[in-house]
Order: C-alpha cells, then structure tokens, then sequence
C-alpha cells in the first residue's frame, strides 16, 4: 500500500502535484475535460487542507521546445471554472523561470498555480537534470496523480520523487485498489476480456492473466490471428504476422492451466473497412476470401453474454469489433450491455474501451474506468510502474 495525501501533513505545504491534463484541444478549446475532472477531488482535497498547490501535467508530444498549440493555458481557465477559484497560470516556455518562482513564492495557502506544459522541456521524457531540479524547487512535498502516465519514468513523474516526500493522490490509490484487487485478489469466476488489434501488443499482459482467470475472452482485431494460428481462412481481415506462433502458444497454455480461453464462433465480415460496406454474418472458420472481418458475430455475443453474466469480476481491455462505425458496434455494444447488467466489479482498462463505453451511455454502470490506457496494460502484465514505485508505502 502506498501513502496518500491523508497520511501527511500538508497545511502551508509547497505540494507539486502531477495530474494528467492531457486533454484533446481543438481550435484552442478543450473537447473533453474527463481526465480535468478526475483530478478534482485530489486538488480540492489539497487546496482545503491548506497546502500551496502547484500543478503540472505535459499536453500532447510538442517533442521538448514550446508550441502554442500544445499550452496548458486553457487547462488553468477550465480548473477555474470547476474548482471556482482562481487557478493562476505561471506561463513560461522553459516551464520554470524566476517569474515562475516568484509565482510559487507569493502563495497563499489554499492558492492554485498551474505550470506550462513539462513537455516544453526536452529533459522531461528523459527524466534529466538540470530540469528535474527545478522542478523540485519549487515544492516540499509530491503528490502523483497521473496514472496515465504512471508507466513513464519522467522528470516530473518519478525524478522529482528524489528531492522530497512522495505520495499519491486519490485518482492512482482508486486505480491501485480497483486494478490491483482485480488482478491479486479477485472474486470469482474471474473473467478477463482482450480486444484491441495487435496480439504481440497485449501478449505479455494475455501471460500475467493466464495465471489468475478463469475464462479469457477473444474479440476484436486480434481474433483473426487466433483464427490463422488454428488454420482458419481469414480473407482480408487485419492479421498480425509475428502473433500467429505466440496465439498458438498461448492457447495451449491455457490448455494446460485449465484456462476457458474462447475465440469467437462467429464472425460480421465486410466487403471493405467502411460502415455502408456489404457485410455479412459468417461461422469464424468461414470468412470468405475476398472479404474481411470487422466484429464479433451474434452467437458470439450470446456465447460472451453468458460468460460475463456469470462472472464477479471482469476486467476488460480492447474493443471487440471496429466500434467506431455504427454497423460494427454490436459486438463492443453487447460487452458493455453485459458487464453493466453482472452483478460483479467491473473494470475497464482504459483506451479504446474506455471511449466505448462512455460513447455508448454505459459509463456510469462500471464499476472503475481506468484513466490509464498503457499504464493499465503495464499493471495488468505485472509490470511496477515508475510513477508509483517512487511511492512511499505505508
């Protein structure tokens, strides 16, 4: 267990907090301020116990020099507008200069200050000095905050961690409790569902699972491959050459370990990548040369229905067909109906499952949405993330 902000003293505290404010932005405004929220309680939590909150996040991949484009000016406006109070915005390309120190300085507390973009600076993504150093002059306390980048080793993830006392905040103890009860200590029967194109992507992550499910459910993209490694025709449906020999692998370990591992029976397939394209319902082991498969088929979904019906705790990473057009979400659709109706946890491993479902209305029937698309792949593999090994534990 690693400490929180309820386990120190941060009254008149400097608390640099690292949230994850990297927000998609069009013409200047931000389109959705979900992952702003997330971070309320942490700050609100800081700001009313009398710490000197000083934020900061990177926004998109300005590649370590400033980009007006990539300014988390509009940030510090919509924390304004949430938290109703001020949050000031210490503008500076090289993110920490003597204006922003004098910032810093002037605090009241219960003050917010919000920093420009880290990813202005090149050192960042290196975790390097001299720009880690700054940073960590600026406060006497850490708080991470950002599971999304938790998986990153950072000057303002993990270095900073270096120079002073390092805690989480709510969001990444929320995200520890719900992933790593999941994966640790689940209730039983513990179904995990892996979508998502690529088995060589999630191939670590299908081997951490093999040792603690009961049944791994197959859809999405990287179902064709089980198809080829089981000699099936798959058309012209996305194949991942290198992950042939790793599904086969992979489903005769699961033999082994006792693991219900299902492949869908059934397959929607299409005359091309395009919703209004001529599709077609067929049996898995039956996908017609000249055409390509874009979701899971309605057997599969009763199949997969059942399964999660069943269940007390799913955990799910991956579409299950492509979502994104409306003629091939009933796969994704019929996960989400699922889970959300089981009376079990319910936990969503971020990305593309993640926008499903909150595209879909079902959000706020699951038990935790991971805010982490590749930090929750890392967890999900066993895998210590740099952001919170720094932690102190209790």
């Amino acid at each position: 267990m690693k400490k929180t902000v309820k386990d120190v003293d941060v009254k008149g505290k400097k608390t640099l907090v690292r949230c994850d404010f990297n927000v998609p932005m069009q013409d200047g405004k931000i389109t959705d301020d979900i992952r702003i929220r997330a971070a309320l309680p942490t700050i609100e939590y800081l700001k009313d116990n009398g710490a000197k909150v000083i934020l900061m996040s990177h926004m998109g991949r300005p590649k370590g020099e400033p980009k007006k484009e990539f300014t988390l000016a509009p940030v510090a406006d919509r924390l304004s507008e949430l938290l109703c109070t001020e949050v000031k915005f210490a503008q500076s390309d090289v993110v920490v200069d003597d204006s922003v120190k004098a910032a810093v300085d002037a605090m009241q507390d219960g003050d917010i200050v919000l920093l420009e973009n880290t990813r202005y600076r090149k050192e960042e993504t290196n975790n390097e000095e001299p720009f880690t150093g700054e940073l960590a002059s600026l406060g006497e306390l850490f708080v991470n905050d950002a599971f999304g980048t938790a998986h990153r080793a950072h000057c303002s993830t993990a270095g900073v961690a270096s120079y002073m006392p390092a805690v989480s905040g709510f969001l990444i103890e929320k995200e520890l409790k719900f992933l790593g009860d999941a994966v640790n200590d689940p209730e039983r029967p513990f179904v995990a569902i892996m979508g998502g194109s690529k088995v060589s992507d999630k191939i670590k992550v299908i081997e951490n699972l093999l040792d603690k499910v009961d049944t791994l459910l197959i859809g999405g993209g990287m179902a064709y491959t089980f198809f080829k490694a089981k000699g099936y025709e798959i058309g012209t449906s996305i194949l991942d050459e290198e992950g042939i020999e790793l599904a086969a692998d992979l489903m005769k370990k699961a033999e082994e370990k006792g693991v219900d591992l299902e492949i869908p029976v059934d397959t929607v397939v299409a005359s091309e990548f395009n919703n209004d394209a001529d599709s077609a319902m067929v049996a898995s082991d039956a996908i017609p040369a000249d055409m390509m498969g874009m979701d899971i088929g309605a057997e599969t979904r009763k199949i997969y229905t059942a399964i999660i019906e069943q269940a007390k705790t799913v955990v799910w990473n991956g579409p299950m067909g492509v979502f994104e057009m409306p003629n091939f979400a009933a796969g994704t659709e019929a996960v989400a109906q699922a889970m959300a109706d089981a009376d079990a946890a319910t936990i969503i491993g971020g990305g593309d499952s993640a926008a499903a479902v909150g595209q879909m209305g079902f959000a706020d029937k699951m038990t935790h949405i991971s805010t982490g698309g590749g930090a929750s792949l890392e967890f999900l593999e066993g895998k210590e993330l740099p952001g919170v090994a720094v932690l102190e534990d209790k």
